[in-house]
């Protein structure tokens, strides 16, 4: 596969989209973000890495994160995870507190915010300093030692983050929340603040690809199964309330944020991360949909193939 000409091709559909969609200025440094920026990176689980556009430019990762800090979590906690949090797709904005006192403060699944906030206070209860775990795990699973938080982006999140600390304080009032609802908040804000490039995050998931390995360096995140089963969650509930729609135009597990990154896995084979900042409707990455549909249809990776 010439995986060069496959990025350059993707490059050239989703730079015309770079205008389309808005940025997210709910996150007032994320609304300064500059559209008509488009980068892709390919890591193959051999470690041969392609790229085009602006794959080393870093950005907020955001929600991608949550990819991360639930590897982490799983590790740590193994199925017993699950008591405390779902599985399923949620069908309602990734923000939303509707379902919360439906399902009596258990979030339907990992990556809407909601259980987002369950996963991380479970880092914090198991981690002294939760978010230094974080940075030092994504440090490490991208080879990258200088990843680092964006500090200004955090505290943006934080005075915004009204709706969010409404989740975990109606979390914490169904007992889901162990630790301390300001310490989850500052962890959350923080490891969604982590800035990362495309090759760093291709890297780093590339775990999720390689049976739960690291390929550079051998280190296993997560058994096989667990890695199996959170590419599952990636499918299902990766990319907001639109992983549906993502399943059926790209066909691969993936998990998006709103700083306009989306990285996707090919199990056995690669991990791709696309970055365009300006985001449809549901919170993902306009170009980085195109892109990867693209990627897709050339390549003819899909899990349903």
């Amino acid at each position: 596969m010439d995986y060069q000409r496959v990025l350059d091709e993707m490059l050239h559909v989703a730079t015309p989209l770079t205008h389309q969609g808005a940025v997210a200025d709910y996150i007032p440094e994320l609304a300064r973000v500059a559209s008509g920026q488009f980068g892709v990176a390919l890591c193959l689980v051999d470690g041969t890495t392609f790229s085009a556009g602006a794959a080393d430019t870093r950005f907020s990762i955001q929600s991608v994160s949550k990819l991360f800090t639930l590897s982490l979590a799983y590790r740590l906690e193994g199925d017993a995870l699950w008591r405390r949090v779902g599985r399923e797709p949620s069908g309602t904005p990734f923000n939303s507190l509707v379902q919360l006192e439906i399902d009596h403060g258990i979030p339907r699944n990992p990556f809407v915010n909601a259980g987002a906030l369950v996963v991380t206070d479970t880092l914090c209860s198991h981690y002294a300093h939760p978010s230094l775990a974080i940075l030092d795990f994504l440090r490490e699973i991208s080879g990258a030692g200088d990843v680092n938080f964006n500090s200004a982006v955090a505290e943006s999140e934080a005075g915004h983050g009204h709706r969010n600390a409404a989740m975990a304080h109606f979390i914490k009032s169904f007992g889901n929340l162990a630790t301390d609802v300001d310490a989850v908040l500052q962890t959350y804000f923080q490891h969604c603040s982590i800035e990362m490039s495309c090759v760093e995050l291709a890297r780093a998931a590339l775990f999720v690809a390689n049976h739960g390995v690291v390929p550079h360096g051998g280190k296993a995140i997560l058994t096989p199964l667990a890695t199996r089963r959170l590419n599952a969650i990636l499918l299902t509930c990766g990319t907001y309330n639109a992983a549906g729609d993502f399943a059926f135009k790209v066909g691969l597990p993936a998990k998006s944020g709103v700083g306009g990154g989306i990285v996707a896995i090919v199990p056995g084979q690669l991990a791709i991360c696309v970055w365009s900042p300006t985001l449809d409707e549901y919170g993902n990455s306009v170009a980085g949909v195109a892109a990867l549909e693209h990627f897709s249809a050339l390549t003819a990776h899909s899990v349903f193939q």
